[in-house]
């Protein structure tokens, strides 16, 4: 007798075939792992369902799927890019509204595929932490265009989580674009016309103005020549990235077993158990006992104890069994992308030649022969030949810090494109003989661990600071060369590793590991897909006790460190935290933007100037 199905089988059987159905793509292939909901137009990737399959959960995912499938049947992405603005927050509003609108079509199409997406946006507006929002600069925009959009086009008011964030904006936004609002409505079934509005809305809230001059400022100060060899390198690594990112799907679909085999049952415990504590987190301040605003002005960020912390080696947190069986699925993944090392580092080393400031010594008796000066000898045989030489200083003495986000919303595709892009760049500075280090940052457990025990064995007191055990990683040090520490980079897709995400101590730590160091130029380079979140520490402290001290260590470093600061935020707006940063919107464009970033920084403008100085002499 055949073993009957499991429930968990049957309902991704029924779930693919939903969403097929929906998408109107009979062909589309569905697969699930440990991955966040994607697809690249051909194939579909949603997140496993646990083994107990609640139903809350089961919503959540059907929800992700629908918004998929609605975006594959009602959305042409080169009618798109062709209005898309040139980037920043206008770029990421344009890339949320046009998601809003695929999923109003189908909401209002659909009842069932109402809620499901329902469920699923109140979801997102848990995990990213909109409840805690408190000031209107901490707002992403973009979020709040888009829950206004759906508004307008459904009826439906935001989730109660996101209310708030939305009333900051509402009135500004409607005062300035509330025609525009309406006419979204208008022409929901038409993209091309859509998309119009679109862009008239961003710019009656004077977002787009603001994006597309500084494009255009950007572009007029640029060399034309070597943007433009800049720009075919740029699309030839990404055309390569993109090649080998599709490539390597069939390997995803065998990896997700063995990462589900790796965190077992023990890890499917613990993650749920932080779930469920992150949605203790979002309780008001009337809810929380042990919270008293009546310290709120006074507190300065501060740990509650820093006795359970730790700085791990990467190879103390698992066997050498695991971490090479880790490193392996690593390397399958970056097999197709060899040849991007190669590009990756020519255009870093382009970068690098600008530190150098060229010059000449002239009326030498050896050297080159100066042409400038044959007409002396012309006009009066009795001059001698002269001949000049080039000199230059060398490079100033760089060292690089990758700091990665290793928190549970990383996990999936996030956190396996950043260990692969660490790979990439170490090896790629390597070549540029910069020194590189690539740390991690998380918590050692979800509840606050062995502090927050402490804390209610002590009698729990009011407001009582930072309250979970932090674990900072080294996966590579600055000194150690690649070839000794590459299997480290592994430990990042060890989903028991990823927990909570504590930014600004992070930060700090970094900081001064860089501070130590005796380079000339200093590079701290962060990584993230979020604002920080620990639910116990915020679940007794101010909703915003943690993006606080975050901003504060930020503006301490930018304005009077010698280190430079610069972000990267996969899906989530960090250009309202750091001075220097990019915002990206799939985890596949990590690599350029690392890149394109580092390579920004490793131009000053001494050596940019002094370059395009050199460069209009030869030209002369």
């Amino acid at each position: 007798m055949a073993e009957a199905e499991s429930p968990s089988e049957v309902f991704k059987r029924n779930t693919a075939a939903t969403m097929r159905a929906v998408a109107g793509r009979r062909e589309l292939d569905v697969t699930f792992g440990p991955d966040n909901a994607s697809t690249d137009g051909v194939s579909a990737r949603l997140p496993t369902p646990s083994r107990d399959m609640a139903e809350g959960e089961v919503s959540i995912l059907r929800g992700e799927a629908d918004a998929l499938a609605l975006k594959l049947r009602h959305h042409d992405e080169a009618a798109h890019s062709q209005n898309r603005p040139p980037g920043g927050t206008a770029r990421a509003a344009y890339d949320a509204i046009e998601q809003a609108r695929v999923e109003s079509i189908g909401a209002l199409q659909m009842e069932g595929v109402s809620a499901n997406l329902d469920e699923a946006l109140v979801e997102r507006c848990r995990r990213q932490g909109y409840s805690r929002v408190v000031e209107r600069d901490d707002a992403p925009l973009a979020e709040v265009l888009a829950l206004l959009t759906r508004e307008a086009v459904t009826g439906k008011a935001p989730p109660a989580e996101a209310t708030a964030m939305v009333d900051m904006w509402r009135d500004e936004f409607m005062e300035k674009a509330g025609d525009a609002f309406e006419r979204l409505k208008e022409n929901i079934s038409d993209q091309s016309a859509f998309a119009d509005v679109m862009r008239q809305l961003l710019q009656d809230i004077e977002m787009l103005e603001e994006a597309e001059s500084s494009d255009s400022e950007d572009g007029e100060s640029s060399d034309e020549s070597e943007e433009s060899d800049e720009n075919s390198d740029t699309e030839a690594a990404d055309a390569d990235s993109a090649a080998a990112m599709a490539a390597q799907g069939e390997y995803e679909e065998s990896a997700s077993d063995a990462t589900d085999d790796m965190s077992g049952e023990e890890g499917d415990a613990e993650m749920m158990a932080g779930m469920g504590d992150e949605e203790a987190g979002d309780a008001t301040p009337q809810q929380r006992p042990n919270y008293d605003p009546s310290l709120d002005a006074a507190r300065i960020y501060a740990p509650y104890t820093r006795e359970f912390d730790e700085v791990v080696p990467a190879e103390e947190l698992c066997d050498a069994e695991e971490l090479s069986r880790l490193r392996r699925h690593l390397d399958q993944q970056l097999a197709n992308l060899q040849g991007v090392v190669t590009r990756l580092a020519n255009r870093l080393q382009r970068r690098l030649m600008a530190q150098q400031t060229r010059s000449w010594d002239f009326d030498l008796e050896e050297g080159l022969l100066d042409s400038a000066r044959l007409a002396r000898i012309v006009a009066n045989p009795t001059h001698s030949l002269s001949y000049k030489q080039e000199k230059s200083t060398e490079f100033r003495d760089t060292v690089v810090t990758l700091l990665i986000d290793n928190s549970g919303s990383m996990r999936g595709r996030p956190i396996t494109v950043a260990a692969m892009c660490a790979d990439i760049l170490a090896r790629t500075l390597e070549r540029c003989q910069v020194k590189t280090e690539v740390l991690g940052f998380t918590t050692r457990a979800w509840k606050g661990g062995e502090s927050r025990e402490k804390w209610a064995a002590d009698g729990k007191q009011p407001s009582p600071g930072r309250l979970n055990d932090l674990r900072h990683i080294i996966y590579k040090e600055a000194d150690a060369p690649l070839r000794r520490t590459r299997k480290n980079l592994g430990l990042m897709l060890r989903e028991g590793i990823l927990k909570e995400n504590i930014d600004g101590e992070a930060l700090l730590w970094a900081h001064d590991r860089l501070l130590a160091r005796s380079e000339d130029r200093r590079i701290l380079m962060v990584i993230s897909d979020g604002a920080p979140v620990d639910d116990s520490t915020l679940s007794v402290n101010p909703g915003n006790y943690l993006e606080r001290h975050l901003r504060d260590v930020i503006k301490l470093i930018e304005e009077k460190s010698p280190v430079q600061l610069v972000a990267i935020g996969i899906g989530h707006d960090v250009t309202r935290y750091y001075r220097r940063a990019v915002t990206i919107f799939d985890a596949d464009q990590l690599a350029g933007a690392m890149m394109e970033q580092l390579a920004e920084l490793f131009i000053d403008e001494a050596g940019g100037g002094a370059l395009q100085a050199s460069r209009r002499r030869r030209q002369q």
